[in-house]
């Protein structure tokens, strides 16, 4: 629980150092004015500096952020898995930048110089550790998921807004075409619409209903084909929302009810032993397992005793069911041989032995 507030202090006092290094107040303007080798010439070169103030405060920053990043690393039970991760290449392709700044800002060659120009303008990518705070917040996590899950909707209007910025920027440009004056056959005087790629940004605009209103058309017919063009804007981008607030609400009911689920503690379950393997838990019960991973192979002992236990159990029902079969026929033959015998030649009687027991007593010629 600490590391995670720990991380969420440092992203959002790293993109607020990021934010404040851009103002006016935290950049000192340094002369570096040479020289040339003639002494004849000299070279005008000014520089922007920023506070080192905010440089320390970003060092902190990047190194708790290497620290987190090197314990993810070391602890992560699949490395593969760890580099595919799109956050994880977020972290390092933002830690990246800080280290070869420090370590090319003590040279002076021209190709250092090179480098670390160029390192100063991909310091953007330190706004990339915004997306670090997925890991937080579970509405964003729902959000990412929603984006992924939206993709063939996000398609589907991208392709529609295509096709509406080409039509309507072409329309656009013959319109505004229209009233041009005999003397201005390109109409460059009283139209914006020079050519057709321009009116791609004009559409965009208004198809987005944002309006900026750097372009707009002048004469009646330009007028009429902004109204369309703004009306087809509107229906185009309200067609796939509905199907992505369903997909937001879908998961972000599925992550509610997961977190309102009692925590359980997560079991390692180790590999399976190979036969090899001087742990392996033998099938037969008669020999002595020994395993270091007791549990398992008590689990396989009682298996296999549950499992005689009914094999004894079904073979006992057979053998009394054959039995009842055998007796049954015989009592049958023996009673029919009875009652087809004639009444002189064999008697019945019945008596008891000393035990009690019922006998059955056959008189014979």
């Amino acid at each position: 629980m600490f590391i995670a507030f720990a991380s969420l202090f440092f992203i959002l006092v790293s993109i607020t150092t990021f934010c404040l290094e851009t103002h006016e107040a935290f950049n000192t303007i340094v002369n570096k004015t040479e020289l040339v080798v003639n002494g004849t010439e000299t070279v005008l070169q000014y520089e922007i500096e920023t506070d080192p103030a905010l440089t320390y405060v970003e060092g902190v920053c990047v190194v708790w952020f290497t620290f987190e990043f090197l314990v993810r690393v070391v602890f992560s039970p699949n490395k593969l898995e760890f580099i595919k991760n799109l956050l994880n290449i977020i972290d390092f392709v933002a830690i990246l930048p800080f280290y070869l700044e420090v370590g090319l800002s003590g040279l002076s060659s021209k190709a250092a110089k090179d480098v670390l120009g160029f390192l100063r303008v991909v310091r953007f990518v330190r706004i990339l550790r915004i997306f670090k705070l997925t890991r937080h917040f579970v509405g964003l996590r729902v959000l990412g998921h929603t984006l992924r899950a939206s993709t063939n909707e996000f398609l589907l209007l991208i392709i529609f807004l295509a096709l509406g910025v080409l039509i309507f920027a072409t329309m656009i440009y013959y319109a505004e075409r229209v009233g041009a004056q005999p003397n201005d056959p390109s109409a460059s005087e009283h139209t914006q619409f020079k050519n057709i790629p321009i009116g791609f940004w004009w559409a965009v605009v208004t198809m987005t209903t944002l309006g900026y209103g750097d372009m707009y058309p002048r004469t009646w017919s330009g007028m009429l084909v902004g109204a369309l063009c703004a009306l087809a804007g509107v229906l185009t981008i309200a067609m796939p929302v509905p199907v992505i607030v369903n997909n937001f609400g879908m998961y972000y009911s599925l992550a509610m009810a997961k977190q309102k689920l009692p925590r359980k503690r997560k079991k390692h379950i180790p590999p399976a032993p190979q036969a090899s393997s001087p742990t392996f838990c033998k099938t037969d019960l008669n020999m002595a397992c020994n395993s270091t991973q007791g549990d398992i192979c008590l689990g396989k002992d009682n298996q296999l005793m549950e499992h005689n236990r009914s094999s004894a159990f079904s073979k006992g029902i057979n053998i009394i069911s054959g039995a009842a079969v055998i007796l049954t026929t015989v009592l049958y033959r023996i009673y029919h041989g009875f009652l087809t015998a004639e009444k002189g030649t064999m008697e019945f009687s019945h008596t008891k032995d000393c035990t009690g027991k019922r006998l059955l007593l056959l008189n014979g010629p």
